[in-house]
């Protein structure tokens, strides 16, 4: 039987056998310092701790085999390609969007000789030693050098081609294949890295050198120092770092409140912040123990944000898309007709193995704690196994299966809780059985990011997306062609104008930014009260939107909705994805209505929906809806230019609110209940005094549930709800509990605020705790709470605890 591949072994074949590879005999002379680092480095991209003749490994290592001999069968070196069907010399330079395509041709040549190399050192691939595969990725990497990624050329086209994308995988080559490389071919190497990648491209952190980029060029200099033996680019690799380790207030980066937002306007923790967090791993991992280990004090920050700023979007092993920017477009490729489709799970599981990895620096508890979450997830995650993920590479595969594997690890279950994320305009509700998420835009925040020819048609995802899922159920449901099918006008929770938009309307890169400041909202870690003032992407649609998240409901109001664009408008209250076959069953006030597809119907005076085997929808005081069931066409090429072509159908069931054609002063009201059965939809519909909603205007919206002790208030202007008096705009959530307490949530999603009073007309005996944000608190039969300066809270929670009178 084939032994394991260890760590040993790993170090082994890279530092002390390497004959047995075929690679020569200098990396047996070569004892310093860089040659410990190749080895590690060797070790972190190649995997180790597995059995190559174990699955799922051994059919992984046979499918590279298979993919590395069609490479080495098609590759034909010529002027301007090394594969024929990767074109990398650029007839017009000029043309920014055909340059991109040229400029990513030549990245993706450097990936696939990294392929190659990949299968000549790892075990099992058939090709483990090769020398004659060995000369042709040495043949090659010079093809490459000679023809395009030299030190006498100028970039076109991308700029992460040539600073990140080609760097990396070409010094990941010579780290793999050092020993093959003459002392002429590495100075050739390492000149057009230096290059492409001077000290000058971390000399500032501004531009496309911050947040995750700014990790890819470290890992490029700190590779290229090491594969150069150059001290001095080690320690400026380390160094720049820095500068991503704090918090940040604006721009790119890591916030207080949990937010990861890259390209200034956009929240990518699940992309961007993915990078991010794979990047640091690798590179703290590296350089630990070495005389470069990265020491500052501020990689704590990384540590404490797995739980505060990933986990939180991670949900049963998948990331949320409210937190993924334009790479939800990312489906399958028009250039690799084998290529797996991309969707929220494979873009969840590299974070969970890089949470692994980034475990091995932090401390044991931390590292214990870490290891429990990503057991759960993996468990759990029934639609997508990250063990059977074809997409997840051998040494992420190697850490997951490494910690299901550990009988010393208990699986930790997924919590329940609110999360607000005000810097990126996002929130996050977890509950028993389910979770949900929210995406706004602000003046921060941008609608929707495309670029690239990516994400052409995201634009309304940030107008109040409502997105949930169930723990066994519905985890597929944007995993399964949902982007390139679904209506782009009928996103769940949105209110949006159907007048036709371009392609990328808004411009690239996050450009298009709603001039609204009241977005945000107030929490207490378990439910919520949270607004947006909506405007139109292009619109003049206008509208005051409310969401309320509950123990089993999330309450949904719309105010003050008004438009001029001469075309309908409507808030969509579902619009599930029913897969190819669309089979779930539609109630409706206790009438089971057609299966069929196409099918329509408007509901007058509906009280309450079901849809089988998904959730339940209830509309107090009965409401007028259309629902629909169509079966849609779309391909991934209609959202993203470099998609694949394929027509794929998906069958969705679709609720919504039709406010008309440039309506006035329209609103909506309906409450979502996921994974309720018909008969528990029904029974909460016929509960007319479990919800009273106490306002549903242009100036306020609040609804309070008597049996939860919750009251929640959005006030767009100050003014009196209720019982709730608040003398200029804020949101506020308060919770009575059995015990004669009461939690008071209040924020300032405007921050805007000088001063702020409110007054609860409540009988309260005394404060317990405040915020020094509070600058006087009255009690007695009413409880009068003064507010200092709120500019500064970033739209956070002030949370007061009382004893009720």
């Amino acid at each position: 039987m084939t032994t394991p591949w260890s760590r040993r072994g790993f170090l082994t074949a890279s530092a002390g056998t390497a004959v047995a590879l075929g690679l020569g005999t200098r990396a047996s002379a070569d004892s310093d310092e860089f040659a410990t680092l190749r080895a590690k480095w060797r070790t972190l991209i190649l995997g180790e701790g597995f059995d190559p003749a174990a699955e799922p490994f051994a059919s992984r290592l046979a499918d590279l085999g298979a993919t590395a001999r069609g490479l080495l069968a098609t590759m034909a070196p010529a002027t301007g390609s090394l594969w024929p069907d990767l074109v990398y010399a650029d007839p017009d330079p000029d043309t920014d969007q055909e340059s991109y395509g040229y400029s990513g041709n030549m990245n993706t040549s450097y990936t696939r000789l990294n392929t190659l190399a990949q299968a000549y050192c790892r075990p099992g691939t058939g090709l483990t030693g090769d020398t004659g595969l060995r000369d042709a990725i040495l043949t090659g990497l010079d093809h490459l050098h000679d023809d395009v990624y030299n030190a006498g050329r100028t970039r076109y086209g991308n700029w992460y081609s040539w600073q990140i994308g080609a760097p990396q995988a070409l010094l990941d080559v010579c780290v793999l294949l050092y020993d093959a490389l003459s002392a002429a071919q590495l100075a050739n190497y390492l000149a057009a890295v230096d290059h492409f990648v001077p000290d000058s491209a971390v000399a500032s952190y501004s531009g496309t050198s911050t947040g995750a980029n700014r990790v890819d060029l470290c890992r490029v200099l700190a590779l290229r120092g090491v594969v150069g033996a150059s001290a001095a680019k080690v320690a400026l690799a380390r160094d720049a770092l820095s500068p991503v380790l704090p918090y940040v207030t604006s721009g790119d980066g890591l916030y207080t409140d949990g937010s990861f937002v890259q390209h200034t306007t956009v929240p990518y923790t699940g992309s961007y912040g993915s990078v991010l967090l794979g990047g640091l791993g690798l590179l703290f991992a590296l350089l630990a123990g070495s005389s470069w280990a990265v020491t500052d004090p501020n990689r704590q920050i990384v540590f404490d944000a797995v739980e505060h700023a990933w986990a939180p979007f991670l949900y049963n092993g998948l990331v949320m898309d409210a937190v993924s920017g334009r790479a939800i477009s990312r489906g399958l490729s028009a250039s690799d007709p084998k290529q797996v489709q991309q969707d929220d799970h494979l873009r969840g599981h590299p974070i969970l193995a890089s949470i692994v990895l980034l475990g091995q620096g932090a401390s044991a508890a931390e590292n214990a704690r870490w290891r429990g979450l990503v057991k759960g997830w993996t468990q759990r995650d029934y639609y997508s196994p990250p063990l059977n993920d074809p997409v997840l590479g051998l040494p992420q595969l190697a850490r997951l299966k490494g910690v299901q594997d550990d009988t010393s690890v208990t699986a930790v279950a997924e919590p329940t809780g609110h999360r607000l994320f005000p810097s990126m305009a996002r929130a996050t509700h977890r509950r028993p059985g389910w979770a949900a998420a929210l995406s706004m835009a602000d003046r921060r925040i941008t609608y929707y990011e495309t670029g690239n020819g990516e994400n052409l048609r995201g634009w309304h995802t940030g107008s109040g997306m409502l997105y949930w899922w169930g723990d066994t159920f519905a985890n597929g449901q944007y995993s399964d062609a949902f982007w390139p099918t679904v209506d782009p006008y009928r996103l769940p929770g949105t209110t949006v104008s159907r007048k036709v938009l371009a392609d990328a309307a808004g411009g690239d890169w996050g450009a298009s930014l709603p001039d609204v400041n009241w977005v945000g909202g107030a929490t207490d870690g378990e439910r919520a009260a949270v607004g947006q003032y909506l405007k139109g992407l292009q619109s003049t649609l206008m509208a005051k939107k409310s969401w309320f998240f509950l123990d089993d409901t999330v309450v949904c109001l719309g105010a003050g909705i008004k438009c001029t664009d001469g075309t309908a408008v409507e808030t969509t209250v579902e619009n599930r994805n029913l897969g190819p076959t669309g089979g779930a069953p539609f109630t409706v006030d206790g009438t089971v209505k057609p299966a069929a597809y196409p099918w329509s119907e408007t509901l007058t005076g509906a009280k309450w929906a079901h849809i089988g085997g998904h959730g339940g929808y209830v509309f107090p005081g009965g409401a007028t809806v259309r629902a629909l069931r169509e079966a849609r066409d779309g391909s991934w090429s209609t959202i993203n230019k470099g998609g694949s072509t394929t027509v794929l159908n998906r069958k969705y069931l679709t609720l919504y609110v039709d406010h008309g054609t440039d309506p006035v002063n329209a609103s909506y009201a309906y409450l979502l209940l996921p994974g309720a059965t018909a008969a528990r939809t029904q029974a909460r519909a016929a509960d007319t005094g479990w919800l009273t909603v106490l306002a549903n205007t242009d100036s306020q919206q609040g609804v309070t549930v008597p049996s939860l002790g919750f009251t929640g208030v959005n006030f767009w202007f100050g003014g009196t709800v209720g019982t709730l008096t608040a003398s200029d705009p804020c949101c506020v959530m308060i919770t009575e509990k059995a015990d004669g307490t009461a939690v008071i949530a209040v924020s300032d999603p405007m921050r805007m605020r000088t001063s702020l009073t409110l007054t609860w007309r409540r009988a309260i005996a005394s404060v317990t705790s405040a915020p020094a944000s509070v600058t006087s608190a009255a009690t007695g039969s009413a409880l009068t709470l003064t507010f200092g300066d709120l500019t500064a809270t970033a739209g956070a929670t002030q949370r007061i605890t009382v004893t009720l009178g």
